[in-house]
């Protein structure tokens, strides 16, 4: 099966914000709400979950399972892009308006990845 190029370039995201995770772990933890227990476990586990989702996504035995993957974890760190809107000091430097905007481009992501449940 030929999986589309807009797929691949869905996976290139996820694995390229999971290296991030890693590479530059001081912006993910300073968004995750300090109700959280062990943010640094939390940054690593996400940042895995989105290189290995974003893999999978490419491997057609595993897209369809991948995309429910990546929507599962979207909604996972929902708190965090809230908690990032609400909170001036988690706010990476951004103006409220582009964090406001953040929230419902989760919802565009969410859409975008249920697009390939059915693979």
């Amino acid at each position: 099966m030929n999986l589309p190029w807009h797929l691949y370039v869905m996976a290139a995201i996820y694995v390229i914000a999971g290296l991030n995770h890693f590479r530059n772990p001081r912006l993910y933890l300073k968004i995750i709400p300090p109700y959280f227990k062990n943010p640094e476990l939390l940054n690593k586990l996400s940042g895995f979950a989105e290189i290995i989702l974003g893999i999978f996504l490419c491997i057609p035995l595993f897209t369809s399972i991948a995309a429910w993957g990546i929507i599962a974890l979207l909604v996972a760190v929902f708190p965090a892009n809230l908690y990032m809107y609400q909170n001036d000091k988690a706010a990476l430097g951004l103006p409220k308006w582009v964090r406001l905007l953040r929230l419902p481009l989760q919802l565009g992501l969410i859409f975008w990845a249920y697009q390939y449940t059915n693979y």
